[in-house]
């Protein structure tokens, strides 16, 4: 488990919005939905018994009834499968990486298929987290953008930018952080 610096403590003081409050350009939710405005800061991580199928060009990626949604306030839930639920030999680490102020250092990885086929930068782990996401360390979050992603046989659509990696379900409202404007959501 990665300690926390205090330069990441402070930057995770600064957010406005944490679950408690939606904005007022919040959309309206029903009895069947969830508002990524009551997503908490810092995020919460729920296990999803829900069938999750991740394909690439016809092939099956993974698939597992054991996710994990990794909630925060504004984005759409991120959905983390195991190792063991990841065809075999579909996955190689990418050489980059990236950095969440809440779970710490991200690992990438690319999708090769069998025919040479590759996807770089398709997928990120946290091997090491931040406390508070111990849960997470090894499972392998998608991007829906790259990827076709499915929650029980429904199409996933990617959060909007090219940024964030968040799975937009039919139950989900927003809006989303992503797009130009909300980089301070």
């Amino acid at each position: 488990m990665a300690e926390i610096p205090a330069n990441i403590q402070r930057a995770r003081e600064q957010w406005r919005y944490r679950g408690q409050e939606r904005p007022p350009f919040a959309e309206p939710v029903d009895d069947t939905q969830e508002s990524v405005w009551d997503y908490p800061r810092p995020p919460r991580i729920e296990i999803d018994s829900r069938q999750v199928i991740v394909r690439y060009c016809d092939t099956l990626v993974a698939e597992t009834i054991q996710a994990f949604r990794v909630l925060e306030t504004a984005s759409p839930p991120c959905f983390y499968v195991p190792r063991q639920a990841i065809s075999d030999g579909v996955l190689v680490r990418s050489p980059g990486s990236s950095f969440c102020e809440w779970k710490g250092s991200a690992q990438w990885w690319s999708i090769v298929l069998p025919d040479r086929t590759k996807l770089l930068n398709a997928a990120w782990s946290y091997e090491e987290p931040f406390e508070g996401f111990e849960r997470i360390a090894g499972f392998v979050s998608f991007y829906p953008a790259l990827v076709e992603c499915y929650v029980q046989g429904i199409r996933v659509q990617p959060q909007p930018g090219r940024f964030y990696g968040g799975w937009v379900t039919p139950e989900v409202v927003g809006p989303f952080k992503g797009l130009p404007g909300t980089e301070s959501w």
